[in-house]
């Protein structure tokens, strides 16, 4: 697959050390030449061009027509917001990925913004916290579809209806907008079948369309 990775800082260049480890075709922008030029040494497995993403004539020079992916990966959301717009309306690329710096600003990474998929740090890095601390509430994890469906994730009490009651899985009788992913219980990941059934700690974890959120609480939380 290739891939366009903008944005030569820390996570940029993680991004494209994993993505080359893969065996993806790897093309990186950074638009500082001396970071740029590091870049090169660093990352013989891509193709580093020392231009601005968020530059039309830049995009065509890279060829981005031929691009698969782009992740606007830069340190700053203006940017990221420009380039994935960009990419998106300009040249159609068919999947783009945004980072979200500011938390403040993730109501912006949308399809309006030709964003596909938004990672907030902040917003995952809180979750992770409240998932720590927050036993029978329901964590959401991402955001997927621009929004519309929802990775989460709830931590069974005892006073769960799915483990006071022991019901299984097809006794929940969850809704289709609701498709439980996995459940992990003492660090194992289980794959969830209709016969199973729940205990307290269990990490359940789900992908949910937004009507979907109220049954999820009935069963899962009460």
């Amino acid at each position: 697959m290739r891939v366009l990775v903008a944005g030569g800082g820390s996570v940029g260049t993680a991004i494209a050390t994993d993505l080359i480890s893969r065996n993806h075709d790897v093309v990186m922008m950074e638009h500082v030449w001396a970071v740029a030029e590091r870049l090169k040494v660093m990352l013989p497995g891509a193709t580093v061009i020392n231009a601005d993403a968020c530059e039309y004539t830049s995009l065509v020079a890279a060829d981005v027509r031929t691009i698969d992916v782009v992740i606007a990966a830069t340190g700053d959301d203006e940017d990221n917001l420009v380039v994935s717009w960009l990419c998106k309306q300009e040249f159609a690329v068919p999947r783009v990925i945004a980072r979200i710096n500011n938390s403040r600003n993730e109501w912006l990474f949308n399809e309006r913004w030709g964003v596909d998929v938004a990672v907030s740090t902040p917003a995952l890095i809180t979750s992770l916290v409240d998932e720590a601390v927050e036993v029978g509430s329901m964590i959401n994890l991402m955001d997927l579809s621009q929004g519309r469906m929802h990775l989460c994730e709830v931590t069974l009490a005892s006073n769960s209806p799915a483990v006071a009651y022991g019901k299984t899985l097809d006794d929940l009788r969850l809704p289709d907008s609701v498709r439980v992913v996995t459940v992990l219980r003492s660090d194992q990941p289980l794959v969830p079948s209709g016969s199973m059934t729940f205990m307290a700690h269990d990490h359940v974890i789900m992908i949910i369309r937004g009507d979907g959120s109220d049954a999820c609480n009935r069963a899962f939380i009460g």
